[in-house]
């Protein structure tokens, strides 16, 4: 789960100019602030690699100053394509008698090491920019729903962002799901 010297340079270098490219999603935050807590902070630039590897290009979208911390979620325009064909969660994927697929968004994150994005946090990302125009993504969904079978996902159509309801144990082409990650 470490990067090579060279991964964090390449990394940090991508994310230093998607941060400098996209001003809109953080404005008032510095680069070298940014950087020097990654720097502090190296086992989060593992999840932040994951996240680049499985396409959600992570971007910079607020700071906590009670706790100092930068929040980033996945800002790619679609759903990441490395997490797309997933069922909910772990129960949602065993109670699948058929047609199994790979993986779970709420396992695949963990593994990643993020959380998935809530109804809030979704909303507060299609704020910064216009995200899933031809996907969808799974957002964290409260546990009642869940317990009765169901789950929630995301999306932006005819310039409005819709929350919608699905059974957890459904699995599409188009919908995976964002992360978000807090350093």
């Amino acid at each position: 789960m470490d990067l090579s010297a060279e991964q964090r340079e390449e990394l940090l270098g991508v994310l230093k100019a998607r941060f400098e490219k996209n001003m809109n999603r953080h404005h008032g935050l510095e680069w070298a602030a940014v950087q020097a807590r990654l720097e502090a902070k190296p086992e989060k630039l593992w999840s932040l690699h994951e996240m680049e590897r499985t396409g959600g290009e992570p971007d910079v979208v607020g700071h906590d100053k009670q706790t100092g911390e930068y929040l980033f979620y996945d800002c790619s325009a679609e759903s990441p394509e490395g997490r797309r064909s997933l069922c909910y969660d772990r129960a949602a994927l065993e109670a699948r008698k058929a047609n199994k697929p790979k993986d779970s968004a709420m396992n695949m994150a963990a593994a990643l090491g993020i959380e998935l994005l809530t109804e809030d946090q979704y909303r507060t990302l299609q704020q910064l920019g216009k995200f899933d125009t031809k996907t969808s993504s799974w957002v964290k969904t409260p546990a009642d729903i869940r317990q009765l079978g169901g789950a929630l996902f995301a999306d932006r159509r005819y310039g409005h962002v819709f929350v919608y309801h699905n059974g957890a144990d459904s699995y599409y082409a188009a919908r995976g799901f964002r992360g978000a990650l807090r350093v």
